[in-house]
Parts: C-alpha cells; sequence; structure tokens
C-alpha cells in the first residue's frame, strides 16, 4: 500500500509472479509520483491492470498518466457512471461542480458488484459500497480477510456523503454499508485515505458514532463536507490570495449549492471566508497579509 496525502487517494499495488495490479490512481497533481512509485514496487513487473473503486478525482486523477506510462494495461470502473466517462460528462462525474481535475481517461470494463477480479494471482470479491458515492466498491481478499476501503471505511470515519449533500437520502446507504464490511469480518483494511489498520470493530464503532451525529445535524456534515472542498483546493493550489480563493469559492457550484441548501451564512461568500478562518483556527491553513497557505 502507498500511503499518499490525503490530495491523492492510497494507491494498492497488488504483485503477482508476473504481473502487477493497481487499485486506485490518486489525484491529478501528484501523477508522475504516482508513476514512479507503481513502477518502483511492481520491481519489473509489466503493470497489467488499473482499478478504480470509485471515479472521485483523488481516485482515479492518475488513469490517464498511468494508462500512458504501461502500455497494454487494462482499466475497470464501477459500471454507475461508465456512460459518462465515454462521453466525458465533467459535471456528472462532478468534477466541474467541485471545482477539481481530472484529465480525460478510458476504460476497458466495468467492475461489476457481486464479481470478482483477479488482482496479482488473487481473487478479489467486488461489493457494492454506496453512502460516500453511490456508485461505489470495496475489494476483498477472503484468504487474508483483506479489505480495501476506499472511502467506505477509515480508521477514523468515513468519507463526505455526497448525496445526502445534494438532497438524496444516504446516511442509510452508510450504515448499509458498514454492515457490509462488519458481515465480512475483515482482518486488515486498506483504506482510501490514512494508515492500514487492524482494529476493525473500534473502527466501524467510530464510524457509526460519526453517522449518528450527522444524522442528528445534517448542517454539521454539510459544513464539514465544504471545509473539506476547500482544504482539498488549498493542498492542490499550496497558496492563493484571500481574495482569488474566496472568488473561486462563491464561484464553485457545489459550494454554491450547499449554502443554497443550508442556508448557514447570509451571503456564500461570508460563508466561504467563515470556513476558512475555521480552517486557521485548526491548523489547516495559514494567512499572511492577503495570502492563503496550505498548513
Amino acid at each position: 500500500m502507498l500511503e499518499r496525502g490525503w490530495l491523492s487517494s492510497n494507491n494498492v499495488v497488488v504483485l503477482g509472479r508476473d504481473s502487477a495490479a493497481v487499485v486506485d490512481s490518486g489525484y491529478v497533481t501528484h501523477c508522475s509520483q504516482t508513476v514512479d512509485l507503481v513502477t518502483r514496487v511492481a520491481g519489473g513487473r509489466p503493470v497489467h491492470l488499473l482499478v478504480n473503486t470509485h471515479l472521485h478525482s483523488d481516485h482515479c486523477g492518475g488513469n490517464a498518466v498511468l494508462q500512458e506510462a504501461f502500455p497494454g494495461i487494462r482499466t475497470l470502473i464501477p459500471p454507475g457512471l461508465a456512460a459518462a466517462v465515454r462521453d466525458w460528462d465533467e459535471v456528472a462525474l462532478t468534477y466541474e461542480p467541485t471545482g477539481q481535475r481530472c484529465p480525460r481517461f478510458g476504460f476497458d470494463a466495468t467492475l461489476e458488484p457481486g464479481g470478482t477480479v483477479l488482482l496479482g494471482d488473487l481473487r478479489w470479491q467486488a461489493h457494492s459500497a454506496p453512502g460516500h458515492d453511490p456508485h461505489s466498491v470495496i475489494l476483498f481478499e477472503p484468504e487474508s480477510r483483506t479489505l480495501i476501503s476506499a472511502d467506505a471505511l477509515w480508521e477514523h470515519g468515513f468519507g463526505v456523503v455526497f448525496p445526502e449533500l445534494e438532497g438524496k437520502s444516504a446516511f442509510a446507504e452508510v450504515a448499509a454499508t458498514l454492515e457490509v464490511i462488519e458481515r465480512l469480518r475483515p482482518k486488515v483494511v486498506i483504506p482510501g485515505h490514512g494508515r492500514v489498520f487492524t482494529c476493525v470493530e473500534e473502527s466501524l464503532a467510530r464510524a457509526r458514532s460519526r453517522l449518528a451525529a450527522y444524522l442528528a445535524d445534517p448542517r454539521r456534515h454539510a459544513t464539514h463536507a465544504a471545509k473539506v472542498l476547500l482544504k482539498f483546493k488549498l493542498l492542490e493550489l499550496q497558496e492563493a490570495s484571500w481574495d482569488d480563493f474566496v472568488a473561486w469559492a462563491e464561484a464553485t457550484p457545489y459550494l454554491r449549492l450547499l449554502h443554497e441548501r443550508f442556508q448557514l451564512a447570509p451571503t456564500s461568500g461570508a460563508w466561504s471566508r467563515q470556513l476558512l478562518e475555521d480552517l486557521i483556527a485548526g491548523g489547516s491553513a495559514r494567512r499572511e497579509g492577503n495570502q492563503l497557505l496550505n498548513a
């Protein structure tokens, strides 16, 4: 497992006797580093397969570069957004609404929930894992009881539940996905972000506690989601003028949607400035004069 920063998802490289497979490719900003890391870990084996757990930009932003770096690599994606990838619909794929980047890539087949996929020399089960993303899958290797959980379960939580922010009920899907993970009884979990962990029961309990808090106060979840989007952009840029960053936030459709739905401040600009001040107070950003910097 290649543990990356939060701008890029973790990459999982499964080594077989004669080939290597990659699960998730990180964000476009880190794509050259991703190729270098995968090449080093593959150790001369041909990288023949790329699998995406879901199509958020931090999990597939390196797809195009990996496809170029490893000719003949096959790419599998979950089926839900296959048509959007074929047509390269950046609205349906969420890249335009969130103000994120993802170079266009193609795919060879879909990874069907309920089926299996051969990664290296191991047969992994694909399980549907809606909630964070309605089309996400998780991958489970039954002999070692290893779970690639993507953003369905982290050591200390799970990913933003984006459908809920769009007015679609999805908290129940998060709960159902946590139940699927519990039934699989993994011994080792490789999350989409953060370190590998084995304290699965404790992590499930923390995730359920967080879910209960969001159910009790959906505005808390919306505020968290907005901060995640702002921090993600700051991770990408590293530095920007305060005024330009606030203007970007005001112009970003997804942040405008959150402000309109939840009305957490009189204007979207006022809300963006308030959220940025919260990030600064929490140590996730710094301000030096009119410059906003990642911290």
